[in-house]
């Protein structure tokens, strides 16, 4: 096969991966960041404490993300036929992705949030916050550049699991590299795939990384930034109280 044969096709199976990729994805940050941090406010000593709930919650999580993906995507069929209809291509294939990926996420996410320095939470909820506000000005803020490692990481890991949807019709460079590569046996094509996948794959991590040091570097609204904030609002109520003597 000619590289003017091979060249659509690796274009279109980069765009179906990274179509797939990306909306799976999305679906996981989505899904999975308020488990994760469900998990680490159900926990004993958090802000919702409720050790069943947790341990359920918990049960759930491990769970799916014991199941192997290909086994997965076959327990799925009838779900993923119910909501989109078939059970091949790229759309059907996002379903059991981002259902794989939303516990592997929601993990990353409770180890992220539980690193964040609890005496700004306790800080927090000393000048009357609640939980909500817990969350959104210091849980979240504060275990960003972990966050974005995570998801970095669950990035690289539905790109592989991408691969594996291929086998099933999902289409994508998994697809490619067995259909053609194995099946027909076109070997520098199926080396060509393996080689885009591991630049695909190396120019995503570098970026997430080079996002998560940035941040963390600036303090991404971490750092002493929170703490500043709170002496801040501290320092009204104080002046009142000298003016006032």
């Amino acid at each position: 096969m000619t590289w003017s044969e091979m060249s659509p096709l690796l274009s279109q199976a980069c765009w179906d991966t990274l179509y797939m990729v990306g909306w799976s994805t999305l679906i996981a940050v989505v899904g999975g960041l308020p488990i994760g941090i469900l998990l680490v406010l159900t926990d004993r000593g958090g802000l919702l404490q409720n050790v069943l709930a947790n341990k359920i919650l918990g049960q759930i999580v491990n769970v799916a993300r014991s199941m192997p993906f290909i086994i997965l995507m076959v327990a799925l069929m009838t779900f993923t036929r119910w909501i989109t209809g078939t059970t091949i291509g790229r759309e059907a294939a996002i379903v059991p992705l981002a259902i794989g990926a939303i516990p592997f996420f929601a993990r990353l996410v409770e180890t992220a949030v539980r690193e964040v320095d609890g005496g700004l939470v306790e800080a927090v909820q000393s000048m009357g916050g609640n939980t909500w506000t817990v969350v959104r000005k210091v849980l979240v803020p504060e275990s960003l550049p972990s966050l974005i490692a995570g998801t970095t990481t669950t990035i690289v890991a539905l790109i592989g699991y991408s691969a594996m949807a291929g086998t099933v019709g999902a289409g994508g460079l998994g697809d490619i590299a067995i259909r053609y590569g194995y099946q027909r046996f076109e070997t520098e094509l199926m080396w060509i795939t393996v080689a885009t996948l591991a630049v695909v794959i190396s120019v995503i991590q570098f970026a997430g990384d080079y996002a998560a040091r940035s941040l963390h570097g600036r303090g991404g609204r971490s750092g002493p930034a929170p703490k500043l904030r709170l002496l801040k609002a501290e320092e009204p109520a104080s002046a009142d109280v000298g003016h006032a003597a």
